[in-house]
């Protein structure tokens, strides 16, 4: 019978594990060729996998939740669907005594008690535990130490630490500053300690238990008053922490700047129905504005940057991100790669096909990966100027706002005068540990200027 080795396909250069999240389908179930198999979610993006073959699902090797290696074996399909629903043939009877077992029932049975005392020993030691990059990376940033990594229970595969099991003890560690410091110098001090500090930490640990108790008597509070209470998801907790962490980390600064787009505006109307018949692409203001943003980036390259302890990273290459909202009212930000040496028209199929993936849930591990500065549309939800949150490890982010029909000064050779004029807000968020009030408002100045400059005639 032929069988189908189900693989985890390489998702990106960068990309060296991933998280199943749920089953698509059952052992026994028929597949298609291309047809979803399971979910699986990286630390920043959820995609499915699909078959390469007909057949039947036989085994699945891993559990949701498991951390499993790209090239790694996750299920096993029979593409000889006929063969996989057969009978079994028929086996010979085997005379044996009454009562009497055959030896490889007997050998069954031992290998599957021994299992059961595999599962269910504990872990007495950490030596040989496997981390995987990005739950070492989390321990790293928040300044866990290797012995209290080692300490934390593990739910996933063998007892593996998840990064849901790290964010769930960095919870309680803040919560219970009190507890932990009492359990550390219980523990430092075992040999000489009297009850007495013991009996103190157990003390201590008390409010702990006061809040989990409150939390629950919350909850069914919110329950009888009719509120409901919705489980943050996966993606929701990895933003919830990138955006505390960004905090936390960067020394936000913001600069504010007006633009005139009138001439982007009439142009933008005078092209769009030809660029669409020709291109079969719709013509978005976001395009034109990434132009401008790469343009300013490579008149200044010290805003195309990382910061990584105390070196500066200058970047060779300007990869945007394009923060996008989903459906589900998430965030994720799809990255435009060397958007300088893209054309209009090149960039706005990038930023089409990215719109468009996000919305589908369809972008890979890679089309969210590299970034070096990110641009996000507040305008889009009617917002004239905002204050974005820098998307680590970059310094630097800028909101758009909304376009605005308003009555402006216009300068002309002849005087000034008032006219009806299409203007907008730039909003420029940077990491003041690295980039002064000079540097951050000139960036967002050229900005401007590329977007106050453009041609009216401009051929596409």
């Amino acid at each position: 019978m032929a069988k189908f080795e189900l693989k985890l396909p390489k998702m990106g250069e960068s990309v060296a594990e991933a998280t199943i999240t749920s089953w698509l389908k059952n052992v026994g179930d028929t597949i298609e060729a291309d047809e979803a198999v399971l979910e699986i979610a990286t630390d920043k993006v959820d995609s499915e996998v699909p078959s390469e073959v007909d057949g039947i699902l036989t085994e699945i090797l891993f559990n949701v939740d498991d951390i499993v290696k790209v090239g790694q074996v996750i299920a096993v399909i029979e593409t000889d669907a006929s063969a996989a629903q057969a009978p079994a043939a028929p086996q010979q009877e085997s005379v044996l005594a009454p009562g009497a077992e055959s030896p490889e029932v007997a050998q069954v049975a031992q290998t599957v008690e021994a299992a059961k005392s595999a599962v269910a020993a504990p872990v007495t030691s950490t030596e040989d535990r496997f981390y995987s990059p990005l739950v070492k990376n989390i321990a790293k940033q928040e300044g866990v130490s290797q012995s209290e990594l080692d300490g934390i229970s593990g739910t996933g595969k063998d007892g593996r630490v998840t990064k849901n099991d790290i964010f769930v003890y960095l919870d309680n560690k803040k919560t219970a500053p009190a507890s932990t410091a009492a359990s550390s110098t219980s523990e430092s001090g075992k040999e000489t300690a009297s009850a007495e500090p013991v009996k103190q930490a157990s003390v201590a640990a008390q409010p702990k238990q006061e809040k989990t108790g409150d939390k629950q008597k919350a909850a069914s509070e919110f329950a009888s008053n009719g509120d409901e209470i919705i489980e943050m998801t996966r993606m929701g907790k990895l933003i919830s922490h990138h955006m505390v962490e960004s905090v936390q980390k960067s020394a936000h600064v913001q600069s504010f700047i007006e633009a005139d787009v009138t001439n982007i505006w009439n142009w933008r109307n005078k092209v769009k129905s030809g660029f669409a018949k020709h291109e079969g692409e719709n013509l978005t203001f976001t395009p034109i504005f990434f132009e401008a943003v790469a343009k300013a980036l490579r008149d200044f390259p010290m805003m195309n940057i990382s910061l990584q302890d105390d070196k500066i990273i200058k970047k060779k290459h300007i990869n945007i991100g394009m923060a996008a909202a989903l459906p589900d009212g998430n965030l994720i930000v799809p990255v435009i790669k060397d958007a300088d040496q893209l054309n209009l028209i090149g960039m706005t199929k990038r930023v089409n096909d990215l719109a468009n993936r996000a919305r589908l849930n369809q972008l890979k591990p890679d089309d969210i990966q590299g970034g070096t500065y990110t641009v996000t549309n507040v305008g889009t939800f009617g917002s004239i100027m905002g204050t974005p949150i820098i998307n680590q490890p970059q310094v630097g982010i800028l909101a758009l706002g909304a376009i605005r029909k308003v009555p402006a000064v216009v300068e002309t050779p002849e005087g000034d005068f008032i006219a009806i004029r299409y203007r907008m807000f730039l909003s420029h968020s940077y990491d003041h540990r690295v980039v002064n009030g000079a540097l951050g408002g000139q960036f967002v100045k050229a900005v401007k200027d590329y977007l106050e400059a453009w041609d009216v005639n401009r051929e596409i």
